[in-house]
């Protein structure tokens, strides 16, 4: 079932939706992200498969598109959506929950999010 979660992307003093989509391929357990990711979007990888929150870990091949292609995904911001994204394609929250909604912030092992650059508190 494919997820659907928004999240942003910071350039200079402006923001760029998102679109985070998430779904699964029948292969290999791992996580795939497309979408031009920086190296730290990379690591998104290991914060998103919350089984430390011991709330999900997949076993099939989870694959994550960040839209527009275009825009340079760069930093950790992307670890929720990924991670609620992971839950919504699961079953395990509703996407009405997460419809609508812009997720941003950073994700530690444990599951409790952190404050992200580029937000202005």
């Amino acid at each position: 079932m494919l997820a659907r979660v928004y999240s942003c992307a910071v350039i200079g003093l402006e923001g760029v939706i998102v679109e985070v989509e998430v779904d699964t391929a029948d292969a290999l357990p791992g996580m795939t992200i497309v979408g031009l990711p920086d190296a730290a979007v990379q690591e998104s990888r290991e914060r998103a498969i919350i089984e430390n929150a011991g709330l999900y870990n997949p076993r099939k091949r989870v694959v994550v598109s960040l839209a527009p292609a275009s825009v340079r995904k760069e930093g950790t911001p992307y670890d929720p959506p990924i991670a609620l994204g992971v839950l919504a394609m699961s079953g395990l929250v509703p996407q009405a929950a997460v419809d609508h909604t812009l997720v941003f912030g950073e994700l530690s092992l444990d599951g409790s999010v952190r404050h992200a650059r580029g937000v202005l508190l």
